[in-house]
Formats: C-alpha cells, structure tokens, sequence
C-alpha cells in the first residue's frame, strides 16, 4: 500500500505497510481500485453528459464511493469487495448506455474504463498497481492527488445535502470530469493547477448546497450553551456529520426512555432549533473524535457512526460490542445500519433496543460549552461586532478552523488561544475547536471570544461572515480585514475547505501542525508564492507574526 492522504501520515512521508489510521493495506489497495474503477466509469459519463444524458444512480455511486475512502470512514473490507463488483456493474452498463445512444468509446484508453476482475485474488493483485505511485512524476502525482482529495471532501458534503433532497448537478458533472481529468496524461502542471483551483470553485459551490439543505430543514443556528455533563437514562451517543440521521434518530427514540448525546462534530447539531424540541437530547458528550477510545468506555450505552472519524478499539476494548454505523461508514465488527429505501427512514430500532439494555452514561464532565455562530447568527450581530472593531475593543479575529488530531504538538493550537490578546477573537469552525472551547477565555462586550460556526463544512460560514465584514468596511478584499488564517488540517474535508479558501482568494493562511505529505516540493512553492501559504512554527512566533501583520 501507499497512502498519504492524511496528516498523520507516516513520518510525514506515506503509509506502506499499514495506516496510522488503522486502515490495513488490504482496504487501503481496495479503496485505490474502487476510485479506479469511478475513474473509468466517468470516462463514459462525461461522454453522455454532454449528450444530454444524467445517471442518478451514478452520480451516487460515484460521491459515495469517494466519501467511503476518505480517512477514517470505512475499514470493512467486505464493503470494498461487493463495491468494487457493483462498480464494474455499473460501468459496464454506462459503457452500453453511452453505445446505445450512438457515442463513440474512441479516446478512451484508460485501464480503469475497461479491466474487469471476478475474483477476489483478481482484485488484490490488481490493486496493488493502481494507487498514488503509479503516476510516476512527482509534481503531477502532487497536482492530481490535490485534486482527489479535494473531490472526496465535496463528495462528503454533497452526500450529506443529497440525504436532505438538496442536489446540484454541476457539482455530480464536475466531479465526474475531474475524475477523468486526473487520468489524461497529455495535461500540463498549469492546467493541473487551475483544475486544482476549479475544484475549490466547486467546493465552496457545495459547501454552500449543505448550508441551504441544513437550514432550511433545521433552521438557522441559534447562540446555545450545550450540557456537557449527564442523566441517568441510558444512551445513544451519535457522531459524524449526518443531520438526517440525527432527525431520524431523534423520531425513533422519542418515548423509548433512551437519551441522545452528540459526540465530536456532531455537536452542531445542539445549534438547530429543530432539534431542541426533543427532550431527551440531553447535549454532547466527551471531545474530539480521538477520544473516542476513552470517550466511548466511560458512556457505557450504543454508539452511532453517521460518517467518517472511526478509530479501531483496542483489543481491551468493552464497548466494540456497542457500535454500529451508517451511511459511508464501516468497521469489521461493527453491525451496521442500511440505507434508505423508497423515500423511507432508516430503521434504528436494533440499536436503540440494544441501548435499552444499557447503563446511564459515566459522567466525564459537567457544565455547558456555547456555539451556535453560523453567519446568520453572527451578521444579525453585525453591528456590535462592527462598533467592537472601530472602538478598538476588539483588535484581530483570528480563524481556528480544521480538524483535530492525535499528534502532541497539536497542543499548540490550545496554547495559542490561551495566549491571544484578550482583544482578539476565534472564529471556528469542525473538530478543531476542540482544543479550546472549553477553555475561559471569556467575551468582549457581550460577544463570546470563541466564536462556533459548527461542523467543518460551516466553514462556509466563516466566508460568509469575512465577505459581510468586508462589505460593512468598505474593502475591496477579504485579505485587508483584520483577520489572520490559523488553520488545522487533517483529512480530506479540510482539503477542500483549504481549496475552497484559495479560490475566494484568500491569502496567508497558516497549515498545521504540517504541510500535507501529498504537496510536492514544487507545488508547495506554487502554493507559497501565489497564495502566500504557510506553516507553523512556535507558538511565541506565530504570534508575534500575526500581530505585527
């Protein structure tokens, strides 16, 4: 195997024996020849597409496809075979459809468009030849794995709005061109580079789609302080990112004597107003979706998966016995929930009978945690924060958005918000956050020095709530707001929130706690010298940067 699509990649360099993750390189392999074989069918789909021909069934197996080999998502190598026969299916069939209609297969040469393999010793052999290094040039390797990883964010959060009937198919079509974009070997690194750019383009497109299909189903998010602490019902803790599942969740255990906790990034889900009718969702429970190993122990009741952020149990565990998942999600062990099924709810009643059995959550913690600052929150507040700036009351805003992860010298996001000015501002946004919400670092006038946009995807809102700010001052560009980019990344999702950032053309923002592996040294000089994008250093450092800026 070779992977290095994360940041905790080995030795910031690539997994090839087994992933930090947990992943085996059986799995890794097979997710390589899944997106192989999407590759191939999006030869023919583009063809089509410009026919006037769309395929729904596609469209869906494609996004969720790319969702299911995003970091932490899907370990279960079953799920990968049957897959990998569905794939070959479905091409099969698009390649007859795309004939039937009178185009043409000719200029299709890539492998993936065609190879076909019955058995399971036929898939392993061939996915070892067909992951990362087989593009052999560096730079483009680096250009065209920017983009797929780019392309398995979007494909998160397209899922994630498709499940609330909100689609967009310019985001299905670009996807699918850019899968066969990254297989043409006649395309030079500039054009490589603007596909990279085209790909944020799209990525704020569909970040935009989930805001829509979020709020509009759930309404805005409101300012709320969440329970951090427990009762003394049994429990189902959910986590990942899914809404819908979460509403349905909500439906099914009203009146069962079950509570619900969010865990992770599915804290947000405290923020809908939608949700808080329902009196047994108690709050959240536990940090980021690394704790869980420990998080998980002391909760005693069911856990839900609703995406990706799985860590494998230890063989100690007491709770693998408790998990279930859903959607793009999946462990060897793990019982899982099927999808939907002609417009129907999923069906969670074994879990929650399961819960039934359980003791009350271990309290961890007690006390509440405030969020709830998506853009249409934070511009109602417009003028405050306008009057806090001009007064001098409130010096920089400082954006904390990304991922959380395992690595020690991510301590240096929760020191670097405990030494920030007390005149400056967080705005957050996903896991990261973590690191810090839990922190007294008090207000200014009223408004909370951190500043919650909700789950990763609400980075959205953080553009949003910039592109207001600029408009009320009068600026011409983002980048002459006093607002310094301190970004944390660890999967692809913060790919595509870094991508989409570029595009708006932000400048100066900082990417810890390391580059990405997959940047060449080539691109990541593009990267620096176009878009002014950096590391980190050390805490007393960046600061100082940061201030004088």
């Amino acid at each position: 195997m070779f992977c290095f699509q994360c940041q905790e990649t080995a030795k910031n360099q690539g997994c090839t024996v087994k992933g930090v993750c947990g992943k085996t390189a059986d799995v890794a392999n097979l997710q390589d020849l899944l997106l192989f074989l999407c590759k191939g069918m999006a030869c023919y789909t583009v063809r089509l597409r410009a026919k006037g021909i769309e395929i729904p069934e596609v469209n869906k197996f494609i996004t969720d496809s790319l969702f299911m080999t995003i970091t932490n998502a899907n370990f279960d190598i079953n799920r990968f075979i049957t897959r990998i026969r569905m794939a070959q299916e479905l091409r099969n069939s698009v390649k007859e459809r795309l004939l039937a209609e009178g185009g043409t297969l000719e200029g299709i040469t890539f492998e993936g468009a065609s190879w076909s393999g019955e058995t399971e010793a036929q898939m392993h052999e061939k996915a070892t030849s067909v992951g990362v290094l087989a593009t052999e040039n560096e730079d483009v390797r680096s250009l065209r794995e920017l983009t797929v990883y780019g392309l398995k964010g979007m494909a998160a959060y397209a899922e994630h709005a498709a499940n609330l009937k909100y689609e967009d198919i310019e985001i299905y079509a670009f996807m699918q061109r850019a899968l066969v974009a990254v297989t043409d070997d006649t395309l030079s690194a500039e054009e490589l580079t603007a596909l990279v750019l085209e790909t944020g383009k799209y990525g704020v497109q569909v970040m935009a789609l989930l805001d829509k299909a979020n709020t509009s189903s759930y309404g805005h998010p409101e300012i709320t302080k969440v329970n951090i602490g427990v009762r003394k019902n049994p429990g189902i803790l959910i986590s990942g990112h899914d809404l819908k599942d979460m509403e349905e969740l909500l439906k099914q255990t009203e009146g069962t004597g079950v509570d619900v906790y969010t865990h992770s990034e599915m804290l947000p889900a405290n923020y809908y107003p939608a949700f808080k009718k329902y009196a047994h969702f108690v709050g959240n429970y536990g940090s980021s979706w690394w704790h869980q190993t420990e998080d998980f122990e002391h909760f005693n009741g069911v856990i839900l998966f609703t995406t990706n952020c799985i860590v494998p149990p230890r063989k100690s565990s007491t709770y693998a016995d408790r998990v279930y998942t859903t959607g793009a999600s999946g462990f060897d062990g793990f019982k899982h929930i099927a999808d939907r099924k002609d417009g129907r709810p999923k069906d969670f009643s074994a879990l929650i009978e399961h819960a039934k059995r359980c003791a009350a959550p271990q309290e961890i913690e007690t006390g509440e945690i405030i969020g709830g600052f998506a853009h249409n929150q934070v511009i109602a507040l417009a003028d405050k924060v306008i009057d806090a700036v001009k007064s001098g009351a409130i010096r920089k805003f400082f954006v904390m958005a990304g991922c959380d992860g395992r690595m020690p010298g991510r301590n240096y996001y929760t020191e670097f918000a405990e030494k920030l000015p007390k005149d400056t501002v967080i705005l957050t946004a996903g896991c990261a956050k973590y690191r810090y919400n839990k922190l007294p670092l008090g207000d200014i006038n009223g408004i909370s020095r951190v500043l919650d946009a909700g789950q990763c995807n609400d980075s959205y809102s953080l553009v949003r709530i910039a592109l207001a700010l600029k408009d009320a001052f009068g600026l011409d560009s983002v980048n002459s707001l006093p607002i310094a980019y301190n970004i944390a990344w660890y999967e692809q999702k913060a790919v595509i929130v870094l991508l989409a950032l570029l595009s708006l053309g932000v400048k100066d923002i900082h990417l810890g706690p390391t580059l990405p592996a997959f940047l060449s040294p080539n691109v990541a000089n593009v990267l620096v010298n176009n878009f002014g994008i950096a590391g980190i250093t050390s805490v007393d450092e960046d600061m100082k940067l940061f201030l004088s800026a």
